[in-house]
């Protein structure tokens, strides 16, 4: 893949409105995790890939790249502190410089994947830049995939789903016309008191779960650390997926909820205890306003899952329903919700350590490319092909465990970021198979005894 300097396009654009306001608890909640992390923020931004479909010149890609802008305030929108506390600037107009990347030897899209990887790697200066970065990878002098960097602040996993819903029409030149909910509208809508009642109830429920839940996530003390200290191991797995998809036909359940319940035995085996505590990351679009809505919508829900002394029918069963409750309550504003922990901490000596995180990016909740299995196909037979590796260190990212659950269509991909003061790479790589043999396992076990 070779990159011209020079070869570069500007995506001039103007938006039906500008503005200031205050901002969402989604993007309040982003922000601190922006500032926490300072350096290595770069782990919050989000990589994606659009395919140019159809036989599609320049310019029809840039005119659908600027109508893309136009229609989503979000995509023009800027962030900074101000005595006031932290806003959101939308602007009215600007451009979007582009470069043009020819792919040389690579497939288009393995092209784009690599370079938008690539620029998700630095950091967005949040108060001046836009919180996209493009580039259009082309082959045999036509444009074949859109590479991009977005800034978590202005997206979230299912705001780029929507995206790439969209984007097949702007191609065409159909008319997208703008959201009908911003996150203007939204912030707005969060100062009202039907939404404060519901952070308050919120922030009560967490309370009493942080009143009496471990002060550690481990009760091991740490160790010497291995270099670099925070790492993500993955691994790939159609054993994995498979099984997830048929134990949750069986219990007319989630995936995402047979996940959790895996992973959080799979935590709770090597605390040593019978109970798991996890942060989930949640979506937050039960409102049909924000469905629709290109924004960063989701905050954390807590888990809190006393493992049942039976079978994995029976934990998958209780996670789903902790997953539902912690759902319930993962709508709030981050900042009361910071001033009950820090007196919870007061009371307890400190605050208690919930640096433990279970994240299910797919949008959907499947996997649309999955391999097609046959009825009574032995999934044990395929672990023999699960791959496992160390995909990035993360120096200043700081958790402990954080699950994430991969948007690769056609596999099970799972990672663990960890903090190898308490696991090593080897627990960890460990802790991902022994999240695909608990479900293989399961499903044999169910399917031997109907």
């Amino acid at each position: 893949m070779t990159v011209s300097g020079n070869d570069v396009r500007t995506v001039t654009f103007g938006g039906q409105r500008d503005g200031e306001g205050t901002l969402t608890w989604g993007q309040r909640l982003m922000w601190r995790a922006v500032h926490l992390m300072g350096d290595s923020q770069s782990f919050l931004n989000c990589p994606w890939v659009l395919p140019v479909y159809g036989r599609r010149d320049l310019a029809a890609v840039l005119e659908a790249l600027r109508v893309l802008l136009e229609r989503h305030e979000s995509l023009r929108t800027t962030f900074a502190d101000t005595p006031d506390g932290p806003v959101q600037r939308v602007a009215g107009r600007g451009e979007l410089t582009v470069e043009l990347v020819e792919a040389g030897q690579e497939r288009a899209l393995v092209a784009a994947e690599r370079l938008a990887g690539e620029m998700s790697r630095t950091v967005f200066a949040h108060e001046h830049d836009l919180p996209l970065r493009c580039a259009i990878v082309t082959a045999d002098g036509r444009p074949k995939a859109l590479a991009f960097a977005f800034s978590h602040l202005a997206v979230d996993f299912q705001a780029l789903g929507l995206l790439s819903a969209r984007w097949r029409g702007l191609l065409r030149g159909e008319d997208l016309p703008a959201d009908a909910w911003t996150p203007m509208d939204q912030a707005e809508l969060e100062r009202t008191e039907p939404y404060l009642a519901r952070s308050a109830r919120s922030v009560r429920h967490w309370r009493s779960v942080l009143e009496e839940v471990p002060l550690e996530v481990f009760d091991h003390p740490p160790g010497e650390p291995e270099d670099p200290r925070f790492i993500e191991v993955g691994m790939e797995s159609v054993a994995l997926a498979g099984a997830a998809v048929r134990l949750a036909e069986r219990w007319t359940i989630s995936t995402t909820s047979v996940l959790i319940a895996a992973c959080a035995t799979v935590l709770a085996r090597v605390n040593g205890r019978r109970r798991a505590v996890m942060q989930l990351v949640h979506s937050n679009r039960r409102d049909p306003r924000t469905e629709s809505m290109v924004a960063t919508v989701g905050q954390d829900g807590l888990l809190v899952l006393d493992l049942p002394g039976t079978d994995f029918a029976d934990t998958a069963q209780a996670a789903h329903r902790s997953a539902l409750m912690a759902y319930r309550n993962a709508h709030y504003d981050p900042y009361a919700m910071q001033a009950m922990r820090e007196e919870v901490g007061r009371r307890r000596g400190r605050e208690p350590d919930l640096d433990a995180f279970f994240n299910d990016r797919r949008g959907g909740g499947s996997w649309p490319s999955l391999p097609r299995l046959a009825p009574g196909e032995d999934l044990a037979a395929l672990t023999g092909k699960t791959h496992t590796y160390v995909t990035n260190a993360w120096p200043g990212v700081r958790f402990k465990v954080f699950f994430t659950v991969g948007t690769a269509p056609d596999t099970g991909q799972l990672s663990l970021i960890i903090d190898t003061a308490y696991l090593s790479r080897e627990t960890a790589r460990e802790m991902l198979l022994g999240v695909e043999s608990l479900l293989v396992r399961s499903l044999t076990e169910a399917v031997a005894c109907p």
